[in-house]
C-alpha cells in the first residue's frame, strides 16, 4: 500500500503536466500548421488541417506522460562505456587534412551547378562563423551586431567599384581593413561594457549601419542598393562571354575553351574555399599564440587576467578588430557573388544566424563551427517544401540543443592535467 501511495501522486502529476503541455502545444501549433489560407475565386478562405496538430499534440502528451521512465533510461544510455579510439599521429592528421582538401577542391567539377552555388554560400558562412568565433568563442564577448561589419565589407567593395572602378582583388584588402577599423573604433566605447549591455549596444550598432545604408540615397543607393557589381577575375582573366573592357581577354578565350556559365560558378566556389581556408589558418595560428591564450584567459576570468598584468581593453580590441576584418572579407566576396547589395541583406536575422552557427558548432571549436555553417546552409535547401517553417524548425533545433547538448556539436577540447591523488 505504501508503494501504491507513492506512485499514484507522481502519475497524477505527470498526467496533469502532460495535459497542460498538450494544450499549450495546440495553442502554438494550430495557428501555424492547423489553419491555412487559400484562395477560392475572389475570396480567401481558411482551410483547417488537423492531422499535423493531432500528431504534435499526441507526441507531446506521450513524452510528458512517460518522462519519468525516459529520465531513468537516458542516464543508463549516457553512462555506457565509450569506445577507445586509436590515437591519431600528426602525420595521419596531416594526411587526413590533405585528403579533405583534395576532395573539397575536386568536388565542384563533378557536382551540379546548384550544389556548387550552395557550397559557395556555405563557405561565406564558414568565414563569418570563424570570425565571430574569435569574438564570442575565444574572447567571450557577446556580439549581436556582427552583420554590421559584414555590411561594411560588402558596401566597401560596391562603393569602390561604383565610384572609382576598382576590381574585386584591389578592393578586397581594403574591405577587410575598413571593417577592422569600424570594429576598432566601435570597441573603444563599447568594450568597457559587459554581458547583456555589450550585446544590446552591438545590436544597436548593426541596426545603425543598416539604417545609414538605407538613408544615404545619394551615396549608397538607398533601399535599392548598388547593382552591376562585377565578379572576381582569375589572374586578370574575366569569366564572362565577352570582355567588358577594350583589349581584355576572357578566361575561355585565353585557354581556347568553349564558354560555359558553370566556369564562373566553379571559380567562385574555389575562391570562397580559398578565403575560408585562409581564415581558418590565420585563426588557428592566432589561438596558439600569446594573444590567443590571452583571449581564453579573459573569457574565463577577467579579474584574474587583470591581476596577472594583462590589459583587458587591448585584448578585447584585438578580438573585436580581427573578427570584424574576417566579416569584411566575407562581405566583399558576398557582394561579388551576388552582383548587387542592398540593406535588406544585412538585417538582424543574419547576425542571429551567424551567432547560432557558433553556438551550434560549439563556442571556441573551429571544426564545430565549420560543420554547423555547412549544416545550416545546406539542410534548408534539401527541404524546400518546408521553407515556410524554416525559422520555426530552426528555433526548435536550437532549443533542443540548449536542453540536451548546450556545449555544441563538437565542443572545444581544453588541455588539462589531472594530478594523481
Amino acid at each position: 500500500m505504501a508503494a501504491q501511495s507513492t506512485t499514484r501522486p507522481s502519475l497524477r502529476s505527470n498526467l496533469q503536466g502532460a495535459l497542460i503541455s498538450t494544450v499549450l502545444t495546440a495553442l502554438v501549433v494550430i495557428p501555424i500548421f492547423g489553419l491555412h489560407l487559400e484562395r477560392a475565386g475572389g475570396h480567401t478562405v481558411v482551410v483547417p488541417r488537423w492531422d499535423t496538430v493531432a500528431w504534435a499534440c499526441a507526441l507531446v502528451f506521450a513524452v510528458q506522460l512517460l518522462r519519468p521512465w525516459l529520465a531513468m533510461l537516458l542516464p543508463s544510455l549516457t553512462h555506457l562505456p565509450r569506445p577507445q579510439l586509436p590515437a591519431v599521429t600528426s602525420r595521419q592528421r596531416q594526411g587526413l587534412l590533405l585528403a579533405v582538401a583534395l576532395m573539397a577542391v575536386s568536388w565542384p567539377f563533378f557536382a551540379g551547378r546548384n550544389a556548387v552555388d550552395i557550397a559557395t554560400l556555405a563557405m561565406i558562412y564558414v568565414m563569418l562563423g570563424l570570425g565571430l568565433n574569435i569574438v564570442v568563442g575565444f574572447a567571450g564577448l557577446l556580439d549581436l551586431g556582427f552583420v554590421g561589419f559584414y555590411a561594411v565589407g560588402a558596401y566597401t567593395y560596391a562603393l569602390l567599384f561604383h565610384w572609382l572602378g576598382w576590381s574585386f582583388w584591389e578592393a578586397l584588402p581594403l574591405a577587410g581593413a575598413v571593417a577592422a577599423t569600424f570594429g576598432f573604433v566601435l570597441g573603444f566605447p563599447v568594450l568597457r561594457l559587459r554581458g547583456d549591455y555589450l550585446a544590446i549596444v552591438t545590436l544597436g550598432f548593426g541596426e545603425i549601419i543598416r539604417l545609414l545604408l538605407t538613408n544615404l540615397n545619394s551615396f549608397t543607393g538607398g533601399p535599392d542598393g548598388i547593382s552591376g557589381i562585377p565578379k572576381p577575375t582569375v589572374f586578370g582573366l574575366e569569366l564572362t562571354r565577352s570582355p567588358t573592357t577594350e583589349g581584355g581577354t576572357t578566361f575561355h578565350q585565353f585557354f581556347g575553351l568553349e564558354f560555359q556559365s558553370i566556369h564562373m560558378v566553379i571559380a567562385l566556389y574555389l575562391m570562397a574555399l580559398m578565403l575560408a581556408a585562409i581564415t581558418l589558418w590565420i585563426s588557428s595560428r592566432l589561438i596558439r599564440m600569446p594573444i590567443g591564450r590571452a583571449w581564453e584567459a579573459l573569457r574565463e576570468d577577467e579579474i584574474a587576467s587583470r591581476s596577472l598584468g594583462m590589459n583587458p581593453m587591448k585584448i578585447k580590441l584585438s578580438a573585436f578588430t580581427l573578427g570584424a576584418m574576417f566579416a569584411g572579407l566575407g562581405g566583399a566576396f558576398f557582394a561579388a557573388r551576388q552582383g548587387i547589395v542592398n540593406p535588406e541583406s544585412f538585417t538582424f536575422i543574419e547576425s542571429a544566424l551567424i551567432l547560432s552557427i557558433v553556438v551550434l558548432g560549439g563556442m571556441g571549436s573551429q571544426l564545430g563551427v565549420i560543420i554547423a555553417a555547412i549544416l545550416i546552409t545546406v539542410l534548408p535547401e534539401l527541404a524546400r517544401e518546408f521553407s515556410e517553417y524554416r525559422m520555426l524548425m530552426f528555433g526548435l533545433v536550437m532549443i533542443l540543443m540548449m536542453v540536451w547538448r548546450p556545449q555544441g556539436l563538437l565542443p572545444m577540447k581544453r588541455h588539462q592535467v589531472e594530478v594523481p591523488t
